[in-house]
């Protein structure tokens, strides 16, 4: 009887277990366990970090930031530097996975020899190492035209001025990083460049994105070249952001980003956030844009400034940032994005000073200080800014003349300076000659003059200092215009464009033309006493003047060039200045007392 029973409970276990397919790769499990949705949080930070007005400088600008002390009182800072703002923007990148990297314009143009001498080529290719997402082009950016800016894009060797592209690097890739213009537009309606860009953010099943309008002042086309900006026209900033918004919301922009080449100055710190003293030309641009927009990144201006633009207009409440000039600054934008609603419920920035080596200019030395951080070189950019220098290190270098003392761009009462004024003369002297021109008067747009000339201790200055002083590699050209128009042109001076009695733009003059402006007379009739050579100078005299090719074309609103005849075509401007300076050796520089402000 037992042995029936487990006999039994063996026939009643086989058959369970057949019942479940049997073995031991059919043994049952349990199902694997639910994976939770992930839990969306709140809010996302977003970083933008921003700079503008780089204009090639590559090596570190011997310049300072006027800091707070922790001692009280200041501390200069030294600043800039490509391979330091590259560690900087580095930096901060490390902080937050969800940022960007913009810039407000200049990126090129103007720039020192190491950058200029090759067409700004390496600057481009040191920003790539600096993963930035977009550039707003600047006026700067259109210098040698529009043509050649495309190459700075999208690459290549094609010869679009007078100086030789790909010198170094043979297969110049342009940038890695976008150019945005949206309100630059081309014949057929295109603009140049993409008006916008986008960048996405996820973090914990939420996404945020960021749209950015890039744009750069309407008025470029009066300080730059006019022919390296025809067939193109510069639409009003405000109304071309506001009306590409709706199209980026539509896109799922959750925040929106204006990056513009134009700017403002305030009267404090480059990191004070009172906004006290904001004026300038972006501010009437701020208060037609729509109040939906988040941030403004700007520039042109080279001031550096944080500004709740709120505090200026309450219907406004746009964060303002610009970080000044030269990759000397870099800013530190922080924003707060709400999951829910979508939108911008925190934002923040600071300018953080490019600490990254001591220098000493003349008399003075900076050094460095702990009281700010310090960065760190960028090996790749280190190594590319070397390379470029040892090229142009000959040309640089080369001794050109002695002086007996500096030329600066420091404007006397008159609004002349020294060094416009030496520039002037040297393009008279070129240009002078029958065969060159047979010029008697030249003129020098202020603008032009992009650092002071200061010799060496023995007085010689060098190649390097000229094209420092000299960027563009404008020619000289000789046209025949009457004492007429020449009043005329001088009156632009204070009534087109731009050029206002609030803010002339005051030519500076060859030696031998002296005449007396009264800013308190009627437009038509500030400038009296025009004299050649202690000559009254008559209205229907033709006279021979010397222009560089960008006044020659209207250049800074002095559209009277354009009146002028006989036009003669001529060396370049740095060309003339390194033969003056040789045919003078020691030259002394020129008085200021052409002009007579009353």
């Amino acid at each position: 009887m037992h042995r029936n029973r487990l006999l039994l409970a063996s026939i009643l276990l086989t058959l369970s277990v057949a019942a479940c397919g049997g073995g031991d790769d059919d043994v049952a499990t349990a199902p694997p366990p639910t994976t939770p949705a992930p839990t969306v949080p709140a809010t996302i930070a977003i970083k933008l970090i921003a700079f503008n007005d780089l204009h090639g400088n590559l090596e570190p600008p011997k310049t300072s930031i006027t800091a707070p002390s922790s001692a009280g009182g200041t501390v200069a800072v030294p600043a800039g530097g490509a391979a330091y703002l590259a560690s900087a923007i580095a930096s901060l990148r490390a902080k937050n996975p969800n940022h960007a990297v913009v810039s407000a314009g200049d990126m090129i143009g103007a720039s020192p020899l190491v950058s200029a001498l090759f067409l700004d080529e390496p600057t481009i290719e040191a920003v790539n190492l600096m993963k930035i997402d977009f550039n707003a082009v600047g006026n700067h950016e259109f210098d040698k035209g529009q043509t050649e800016l495309l190459r700075m894009k999208n690459g290549g060797c094609a010869k679009n001025t007078a100086l030789e592209p790909c010198q170094v690097n043979k297969a110049f890739p342009g940038a890695n990083f976008g150019f945005l213009a949206a309100n630059t537009v081309k014949a057929d309606g295109a603009t140049l460049f993409p008006a916008t860009g986008m960048k996405t953010f996820t973090q914990g099943g939420a996404t945020v994105k960021v749209g950015f309008i890039g744009m750069t002042l309407k008025g470029t086309p009066s300080i730059v070249t006019p022919s390296g900006v025809a067939g193109l026209t510069f639409k009003d900033e405000a109304d071309t952001a506001n009306a590409l918004i709706p199209g980026l919301r539509a896109q799922g922009a959750d925040v929106i980003v204006v990056v513009v080449h134009e700017g403002a100055t305030t009267t404090v710190g480059y990191n004070d956030k009172s906004c006290t003293g904001l004026s300038g030309d972006l501010l009437p641009i701020l208060n037609r844009l729509d109040a939906s927009v988040d941030v403004v990144v700007s520039g042109h201006t080279h001031r550096a400034y944080v500004c709740d633009y709120a505090k200026t207009n309450a219907a406004k409440p746009f964060l303002l940032t610009s970080a000044g000039q030269y990759g000397t600054l870099v800013t530190d934008i922080d924003l707060t994005v709400d999951t829910a609603t979508r939108k911008v419920t925190a934002k923040t920035a600071d300018n953080v000073i490019v600490q990254g080596e001591a220098y000493t200019s003349g008399a003075t030395t900076v050094a460095l200080t702990d009281q700010y951080p310090k960065f760190d070189k960028n090996t790749e950019i280190a190594a590319l800014v070397t390379q470029y220098q040892a090229v142009a290190a000959p040309l640089v270098q080369r001794v050109v003349g002695k002086l007996t003392g500096p030329a600066t761009r420091t404007n006397a009462p008159s609004r002349e300076n020294v060094m416009g004024n030496l520039i002037a003369d040297a393009q008279l002297a070129a240009t002078a000659p029958a065969g060159k021109g047979g010029a008697q008067i030249a003129f020098m747009n202020p603008g032009g003059v992009r650092a002071d000339l200061v010799p060496a201790a023995d007085g010689s200055v060098t190649y390097g200092q000229l094209f420092s002083v000299q960027p563009f590699g404008n020619s000289l050209v000789v046209k025949t215009m009457t004492g007429a128009q020449i009043r005329a042109l001088l009156e632009q001076q204070f009534n087109s464009g731009s050029n206002t009695v609030a803010a002339p733009r005051v030519l500076l003059p060859s030696a031998g033309f002296t005449y007396t402006y009264n800013l308190a007379a009627a437009a038509g009739s500030r400038i009296t006493a025009m004299a050649l050579g202690g000559v009254p100078m008559a209205d229907a005299t033709a006279y021979r003047v010397t222009m560089n090719s960008f006044l020659a074309t209207g250049g800074d609103n002095f559209t009277v060039f354009n009146q002028g005849t006989n036009t003669l075509g001529g060396d370049q401007d740095i060309d003339a200045l390194e033969a003056y300076i040789k045919a003078n050796d020691p030259l002394v520089p020129p008085a200021t007392n052409r002009i007579t402000a009353l």
